[in-house]
């Protein structure tokens, strides 16, 4: 299996040629993007509830048409883009479940299970995506990096050092962040 970002690193000068207006530079950037963007809604889903209806692959096309409609962005990198993707990728699901509340209210609501890597929780327990979406967001209102951290780290699945690489900062304030944002989120959460 390929690490999350040991991708080609001319993936930051297609995004760039891309943003300038150059439609071929789209072309040549899915190939490169597609199967680390297939792995991240994988990730998502396999958090789902498991008779979810969306599949990856409907996820990750959804996805790539939001991003198509992101030409004016100014890439930093491409971990700049696979944390946009990622953020498109929650935010498709947290309207496809309330899409999904709004047809019965008061019926069933979409279920989260926490990974026990995450250990928020001393029983895995089952979070609302809706209170965790309400969560986060209010979380990025609060810091915006322990946000960016728990994005990368719980739903793009980064590790430690990859998530300090992305957002270019050391590796000890990652995990000082996650441990806050873990806590954080484990209290508004239960």
């Amino acid at each position: 299996m390929r690490e999350p970002l040991d991708l080609p690193d001319n993936i930051s000068e297609l995004l760039d040629e891309w943003s300038g207006g150059d439609r071929e530079a789209w072309g040549k950037l899915v190939p490169l993007v597609y199967g680390e963007l297939h792995d991240q809604a994988h990730r998502y889903l396999r958090r789902e509830r498991k008779n979810h209806t969306l599949q990856t692959t409907a996820l990750v096309h959804e996805a790539f048409l939001k991003m198509v409609e992101q030409r004016a962005v100014q890439w930093e990198n491409r971990a700049h883009f696979f944390w946009l993707a990622s953020e498109m990728m929650r935010r498709i699901l947290v309207d496809y479940a309330r899409s999904h509340n709004r047809l019965k209210r008061g019926g069933e609501v979409e279920f989260v299970s926490f990974d026990s890597a995450w250990q928020i929780a001393v029983d895995e327990s089952d979070v609302d995506l809706l209170d965790l979406d309400e969560s986060l967001e209010r979380l990025a209102e609060l810091d915006l990096q322990q946000s960016k951290i728990v994005q990368l780290r719980f739903f793009s699945g980064l590790n430690i050092e990859e998530t300090a690489k992305v957002l270019s900062i050391s590796p000890a304030t990652v995990k000082r962040d996650w441990n806050m944002a873990k806590a954080w989120l484990h209290h508004k959460l239960s």
